[in-house]
């Protein structure tokens, strides 16, 4: 919904946040993948479950670019609304984390991580307005 919806403001903000998107969701269909296998799933099952649980990113996607179109004054609330979603789960899941880690590369590592991601929303603002 969001990347249909931020491509509607201008092509730079779109490709922003699908680049965004994509960083969270890989590693996070990789770990569905590994789930559904524990849970007991073949590969292939797996594969075609997590696929079609992928497929609502792209209906997400259209049915934002087509509702953004119609209601271009929800946009400006959409945007900053997604963007806090993505800070309250680093801050909620990811921080608390840190706490446990051991290894002080690692924790360092992933608070560098949680870092470029505040810096790639920082860089959204400075996108010329539509």
């Amino acid at each position: 919904l969001i990347i249909g919806g931020s491509f509607c403001v201008n092509a730079g903000l779109g490709w922003i946040t699908t680049l965004t998107i994509l960083t969270h969701e890989i590693p996070q269909e990789l770990g569905d993948f590994g789930v559904l296998i524990y849970g007991g799933l073949g590969k292939t099952q797996a594969l075609f479950f997590n696929f079609l649980s992928a497929l609502t990113a792209v209906v997400g996607t259209l049915l934002g670019f087509f509702f953004a179109a119609r209601f271009a004054q929800f946009i400006g609330l959409l945007l900053p609304f997604t963007a806090g979603g993505f800070i309250y789960i680093a801050g909620s899941d990811l921080i608390p984390e840190l706490h446990e880690v051991q290894d002080k590369k690692q924790s360092l590592l992933t608070m560098l991580t949680f870092v470029c991601g505040l810096l790639f929303m920082y860089a959204l603002t400075f996108l010329p307005a539509a």
